[in-house]
């Protein structure tokens, strides 16, 4: 059984970004565990906490986190964008992971990224702002088919009212059938290629 960690970039109830990484969960064939890992409780990264001569307790959300990410084979990260980056609750649980220095917990473990947006630049800075941190963490990063999904909305048939951009509560069986078939085939395809691609490492 191959396990797959799955980090979602934004926290919100109703996230878009939620909805498409359950979809493309869905999509994995057999052999694929997927398990969230949640980022929502995590505090900020401490240095303090990986130092020779720390002598306090190491926060129970923090082992938690690096225990799961060690027990996983590859990764798919879903994020939104903000500022033309990756969400700060994204890049926090990344820094929790990296440490101890030098263990890299995600090192050479494969990783899937997709970015997920409203608006029509479909996350691209997000997307790579996540890939060059993943690239420094000794990752193998899938290269193609990049995937950006701008407008996201539209592709479940909201419009751009507040509700449409503020999205709706995930529902996977009513979100899968919702979605168009080219979007869905494009997310098969990028499923079925990192499987390929993750097979060098695995």
């Amino acid at each position: 059984m191959t396990k797959l960690g799955v980090f979602v970039g934004s926290i919100r109830d109703r996230s878009w970004n939620k909805k498409i990484a359950d979809i493309m969960v869905s999509l994995f064939p057999d052999g694929w565990e997927a398990e969230y890992i949640d980022i929502s409780r995590l505090p900020f990264y401490n240095q303090d906490w990986d130092e020779a001569d720390f002598t306090g307790t190491l926060p129970q959300e923090v082992t938690t986190i690096r225990d799961q990410v060690s027990s996983m084979d590859a990764f798919l990260f879903v994020t939104p964008e903000y500022n033309r980056g990756i969400p700060g609750v994204l890049k926090n649980a990344i820094d929790v992971v990296s440490r101890p220095a030098g263990s890299f917990l995600m090192a050479n473990k494969p990783a899937l990224i997709a970015s997920v947006s409203t608006g029509a630049i479909s996350g691209f800075g997000a997307n790579h702002s996540l890939r060059q941190s993943l690239m420094f963490l000794n990752m193998p990063v899938m290269a193609q088919p990049e995937l950006y999904l701008g407008n996201i909305h539209s592709l479940f048939g909201m419009d751009n009212t507040d509700e449409g951009r503020e999205g709706t509560t995930p529902d996977l069986p009513k979100d899968k059938a919702a979605l168009p078939e080219g979007t869905l085939g494009l997310l098969q395809n990028s499923v079925d290629t990192f499987v390929d691609f993750a097979g060098r490492w695995l």
